[in-house]
């Protein structure tokens, strides 16, 4: 039987780098449509980087039109305001 392709876009959420990838799951074959990294300036504002992530992802969205997004979970690390602040980047690439 002859499944409709699946497209799944990753995300490796961060507030400086964000990776990303897409990939098409066909039967049993997997191929990688498309992979990269957000580089962001530590010296933009926080709230223009979060709204860089999120026209790169809505962008990546509208071009592939993914069917299941997956984002990694975060470890939790002693330092309280990098949790947060990746908690705002994941928000953001959700959204």
């Amino acid at each position: 039987m002859h499944k409709k392709p699946k497209i799944i876009l990753g995300i490796d959420p961060g507030t400086v780098i964000m990776g990303f990838g897409l990939l098409c799951v066909e039967n049993k074959n997997i191929t990688m449509l498309h992979m990269g990294v957000l580089k962001l300036s530590a010296r933009l504002d926080a709230y223009e980087r979060l709204e860089k992530i999120h026209r790169q992802v809505t962008d990546l969205i509208v071009e592939y039109k993914p069917e299941c997004f997956a984002i990694e979970a975060p470890f939790f690390g002693k330092n309280v305001q990098s949790m947060l602040k990746l908690g705002r980047a994941q928000g953001v690439a959700i959204a």
